[in-house]
């Protein structure tokens, strides 16, 4: 399995974005994006994602040079256009404009609408906690790419659908609680598809609604499912990405879930900021936090178990992990990368096996 450290993925990647039809802007804040993200475990959301995105450009599908348009403006609100350029420099564009709504009123809402795919929620939420924000982000697929059924249905309704919530503080950093409301991201599916690996039990049906781990019963025609989050209680995560896409897909003035959908292009976002210091307070919020969290951390364990983990500490660790050691990329994952590479003309870094 190749291994690779986080600066030389950092600038294999900023390069293939440039020679892939990016501009200097879009090259920096992607790849900073996509290796984040694999430095912190979260590999779907990682470079992976390159070819896809290249090949959307290439297309004519992502518009590279996009900016984000803004279709109306109040003071504490902003409804945005994100012109299926880039997800995550536009997205980064709206998160600043909330920030500083939010410190000047309290709350500020956006939404993003045509936003190609914006990568990690928890990103986002981090931008926000850096400037001492709490944030509530959820993002769905467009109305495109449906992965997950009701339950009790055996054909997709609704994408994955994201939620995020970030608080600022904590001993090591922001809390930051980023999942999907499906029972795996459809980005792991895709990873263990082109690794030619099977996914792990109770993620995923087949076409007929029985459990599978084929990951290449996801994409078939008819194509399978992912589970809702939930395990017995899934109704919980499909009622939880319900809202969520009507959050998003409705609220923004984009698309909801609709029949014959589209192949996936992007997303639709809602997102709110809140400062505390029109609130309850900056100090009494960290202050909470702080008590919060060796209250929580301090629960008597049982045998066998050495920590609890709170949210963020998986991806802490994993980065700190990833920083020492380098970032592992599966066989199929990395040809693919050297393939785009071939095709751009980039030179391949050199990587340890």
């Amino acid at each position: 399995m190749p291994v690779i450290t986080a600066e030389s993925l950092q600038n294999f990647t900023e390069s293939l974005l440039l020679n892939g039809g990016a501009n200097e802007e879009e090259a920096r804040i992607v790849s900073h994006s996509l290796v984040d993200a694999n430095l912190l475990g979260h590999d779907s959301h990682g470079v992976m994602r390159l070819p896809f995105y290249l090949g959307r450009v290439k297309e004519g599908i992502l518009k590279a040079g996009e900016k984000l348009q803004i279709l109306n403006e109040t003071p504490a609100a902003i409804a945005g256009d994100g012109c299926w350029g880039f997800g995550q420099t536009v997205m980064h564009d709206l998160m600043n404009r909330l920030i500083e709504k939010a410190g000047n009123v309290g709350v500020a809402c956006g939404t993003l609408k045509r936003a190609s795919h914006i990568g990690r929620l928890g990103e986002y939420a981090e931008m926000a906690a850096a400037q001492g924000m709490a944030s509530i982000i959820c993002a769905n697929t467009h109305g495109s790419a449906p992965r997950v059924a009701p339950v009790g249905g055996k054909r997709p309704r609704l994408g994955t659908n994201p939620i995020c919530i970030g608080m600022p503080g904590g001993e090591q950093g922001p809390f930051v609680l980023d999942f999907g409301t499906s029972a795996t991201a459809e980005g792991k599916v895709r990873i263990k598809k082109i690794a030619g690996e099977q996914v792990p039990p109770g993620l995923i049906l087949d076409p007929d609604g029985n459990p599978t781990t084929d990951p290449n019963q996801l994409y078939g025609d008819p194509p399978g499912t992912i589970l809702p989050m939930g395990g017995d209680q899934a109704y919980k995560g499909f009622g939880l990405s319900f809202m969520v896409e009507m959050l998003c897909g409705a609220l923004s003035g984009g698309q909801c879930a609709f029949p014959d959908p589209p192949p996936p292009q992007g997303n639709c976002v809602f997102v709110i900021v809140i400062d505390p210091k029109h609130l309850g307070g900056q100090n009494h919020l960290l202050n909470e936090i702080t008590n919060l969290e060796k209250y929580v951390r301090n629960v008597p364990l049982k045998d066998g178990v050495t920590e609890v983990y709170l949210p963020g500490d998986p991806e802490k660790k994993t980065a700190a992990s990833r920083k020492e050691t380098g970032i592992s990329l599966d066989g199929g994952n990395w040809d693919a990368l050297t393939k785009l590479a071939e095709e751009l003309g980039v030179p391949v870094p050199e990587v340890a096996e």
